[in-house]
């Protein structure tokens, strides 16, 4: 039942048709505004809107809004005014409201004016109020409701059978509680996907691990990983990007695995996505630039230490992931060794090294080392690299205090990752197997965990006659 708190609100219901272009490209071809106090319609605005560009075909083919139709409509900037008066003081209302809401925002951010309303987006109260239907779409709820839909696709059109569609959840069973809740600024439901359930959102843990959105047909759509799960989600919902928003418009159900760290996350997240291939993963499917260290020797006969890309690299020492990989390592290498910066290729175009942090030069740069003794060092460099290809095993918290994690590296290759109780006493690498779960030693495992290593070189654990974990 409507009540008399209800009926002091003002509502304006509102549609928008667009050129379709993402949310920041997105212009208003058309808008329609019912504003609505509860038991009637109190004043309505409808108006083409000049977009100022070209209305793509499919467009045209859907709402039937062509170029010429526009061509002398008021521009909005010119029709700012009246929307700002007639939405003032009244609750924003909308089919989705998020995309309406961020697409009527930005166009007044683009002309430097500011569009703040509070929101209600119909299908998430019909997901509340009227549930057990198979889909939520204007379209569909209007017939399976019998609400008149005439001119779908146009603006006014929309806006009138979704003023229809919230007169009746305005007197639904349990309406009052509902809308209440949903008003409520800490509520966070006007920031909710509108297919996805807030009981689901809830269910999210505050801990690290990966999740999977799914839409309505169950299939992924994207995978993430987090330090916090619910924390990370709900930043996708608040994100205005046009990929955020057309994903989480997709999304119907999350689903999520716990890894106890962020690294083991990293390296779940990535399998997840070469498994799945979700439509929203695009970082991981690029192709990974790759980068080498490798040696060559001068006119001078002095060895020196280099990086360049895999493919300009001549017999590779080392292969990274980044530039700045590349950088770390040979910095590291240097101090080690006590090789010459300037002959490691970190100070370039200079006659003597200077290097900020690195000041144990033997002065091979400055004549005062011989070429042979600085050489058997890079050599000893050289041996080092080459003998990183062996076993050991990173050790991390795991998903509860009773537990631990741990990555196996074999042959200097990924394996794999697992999780042990801290009871378990690991001597050899037959115990470890028992607990490992196999994964491939992909392109962008190996560059998660030599970025790790690089950061993190105390977490190496080398397979001996003691415990390891």
């Amino acid at each position: 039942m409507l009540s008399d708190q209800q009926t002091i609100r003002l509502y304006t219901i509102i549609d928008i048709e667009t050129t379709g272009n993402g949310i920041k490209g997105n212009k208003i071809t058309e808008i329609a505004i019912f504003k609505y106090d509860g038991y009637e319609i109190v004043e309505e605005y409808t108006s083409l809107v000049n977009p100022e560009c070209e209305i793509p075909y499919f467009i045209t083919g859907l709402t039937g809004i062509d170029n010429q139709m526009v061509r002398d409509a008021p521009t909005i900037d010119q029709i700012a005014d009246e929307i700002l008066e007639i939405t003032k003081d009244t609750i924003f209302v909308a089919h989705s409201v998020n995309f309406d809401y961020n697409v009527i925002k930005n166009e007044f951010k683009n002309i430097g004016r500011e569009f703040v309303r509070k929101k209600l987006c119909t299908v998430r109260l019909s997901r509340k109020l009227i549930p057990g239907y198979n889909s939520y779409s204007l379209g569909k709820l209007c017939s399976a409701l019998g609400i008149p839909l005439t001119d779908r696709h146009r603006a006014r059109g929309d806006a009138h059978a979704t003023t229809l569609l919230f007169e009746k959840l305005l007197r639904a069973e349990g309406a009052e509680a509902v809308f209440k809740t949903f008003l409520n600024a800490r509520s966070q439901e006007a920031t909710l996907p509108p297919a996805l359930s807030r009981e689901v959102y809830e269910k999210l843990p505050e801990v690290p691990g990966i999740y999977f959105f799914k839409n309505a047909k169950g299939a992924i759509i994207y995978v993430g990983k987090a330090i916090n799960i619910k924390k990370r989600v709900l930043g996708h919902f608040y994100d205005k990007s046009t990929k955020e928003i057309e994903m989480c418009q997709e999304t119907a159900n999350i689903d999520f695995e716990l890894s106890g760290s962020e690294l083991v996350a990293l390296l779940m997240e990535s399998d997840a996505i070469k498994h799945h291939y979700p439509p929203f993963n695009r970082a991981q499917k690029r192709t990974i630039q790759q980068y080498a260290i490798f040696s060559y020797e001068d006119r001078k006969g002095i060895m020196h230490l280099a990086h360049n890309k895999l493919k300009a690299a001549p017999n590779p020492l080392m292969i990274y992931y980044s530039t700045t990989d590349c950088r770390a390592a040979l910095q590291e290498i240097c101090k080690t060794f006590e090789l010459c910066p300037k002959y490691c290729h970190l100070q370039e175009g200079v006659e003597h090294c200077s290097h900020y942090s690195i000041t144990n030069c033997g002065g091979i740069c400055r004549g005062k080392e011989k070429a042979l003794s600085y050489n058997e060092r890079v050599l000893k460099a050289i041996q080092s690299l080459k003998g990183t290809h062996q076993n050991f095993v990173i050790q991390e918290k795991g998903r509860t205090l009773e537990e631990q994690a741990f990555i196996w590296i074999e042959n200097g290759r990924y394996a794999g990752y697992g999780f042990v109780q801290k009871e378990e006493t690991i001597h050899s690498y037959d115990d470890l197997e028992t607990f490992l779960i196999r994964k491939k030693n992909t392109l962008e495992a190996q560059r998660i965990l030599q970025s790790y290593l690089l950061k993190n070189p105390e977490k190496e654990k080398f397979l001996l006659t003691a415990p390891i974990l």
